[in-house]
């Protein structure tokens, strides 16, 4: 049985079929049966739970051989944020994982994931890392990139529909995107093959793209041009440091915005590709067509 945290999210909701379609047993770990119930199959089963809470945890544990974390406390929904779920939340998952002698702990990490990076989301992924990494479990760390389809949603949704999309910052750094789908395959190789166990998998995209860059290809992609405008940073600093006390989920994706605008945010998948050749790497035009329903001609279908 493979319990899977954060079942329900953008990546839970590809990892979990793609599973249950080699046969293997999941149980996915929700607090709302109402956003998992389209999840449940012959190999797929709910438990109710949050990561704080260590006697739901103890017992969606129960005949689990490996756990699947891919919870995320970025977004705060109900006052959420990544120390409570990023950090706090997965520490309390690997200690029930240690209680119930779980086999394996996949985390789901980011790349870049450091004690001293500016966004907190990445300090507290670190501190969830090393307490992996220092537990006594067998574990395998998946460090991702930024999902793509987080941005296609982003900058091309409101291109689609109303004809202008915002550019956080200047939107000239360029940023290392990747396929939600590519990162659940790597999460699904971890499962299976042991090689994997002890090891920090790095996984990326094939691209490095500017947000001006990525409002582009939608463009191409699409066959459909649109008013592009630029959020000045000073304009998202002190909209982050006014929102802080009212909105902090709020103040913080803005902050994050800044963050990505002038930190290092470009990755190098060489390695991994040359360590996994056979893995696939999703372009944004890819993911583009295949979540808009555009064919290679730019016709939707």
């Amino acid at each position: 049985m493979i319990l899977v945290a954060g079942g329900t999210g953008k990546l839970g909701r590809v990892l979990v079929p793609m599973l249950a379609a080699r046969g293997l047993s999941v149980r996915v770990l929700t607090r709302d049966l109402g956003h998992g119930n389209d999840l449940i199959s012959d190999n797929v089963e709910l438990a109710v739970g949050d990561v704080r809470d260590e006697v739901a945890l103890d017992r969606a544990m129960v005949g689990v051989q490996t756990v699947v974390s891919a919870v995320q406390g970025f977004t705060g929904v109900g006052g959420e944020s990544p120390r409570t779920i990023d950090w706090l939340g997965n520490r309390a998952l690997i200690k029930a994982a240690e209680k119930s002698a779980v086999d394996h702990f996949i985390l789901v990490s980011v790349q870049g994931a450091s004690a001293v990076h500016p966004m907190e989301l990445f300090r507290m992924k670190y501190k969830a890392e090393q307490d992996l990494r220092t537990s006594s479990l067998s574990w395998t760390i998946i460090r991702a990139t930024s999902f793509m389809e987080i941005w296609t949603s982003m900058i091309g949704t409101p291109l689609l529909e109303t004809g202008k999309t915002r550019i956080f910052g200047k939107g000239d750094n360029p940023i290392n995107f990747v396929s939600s789908h590519d990162v659940a395959r790597f999460i699904e190789l971890a499962a299976t093959d042991p090689a994997l166990r002890g090891e920090i998998v790095e996984v990326g995209g094939p691209e490095n793209l500017t947000l001006y860059q990525v409002a582009q290809v939608f463009e191409t992609v699409l066959g459909k041009t649109g008013k592009k405008t630029r959020i000045p940073r000073s304009v998202m600093r002190a909209m982050a440091t006014l929102l802080r006390p009212l909105k902090p989920a709020m103040a913080r994706q803005i902050q994050a915005g800044v963050v990505m605008d002038t930190a290092p945010m470009s990755f190098d998948s060489a390695a991994t590709r040359a360590k996994f050749p056979t893995m696939q790497q999703t372009t944004l035009a890819e993911v583009i067509r295949r979540d808009f329903n555009v064919s290679s001609t730019g016709v939707e279908i």
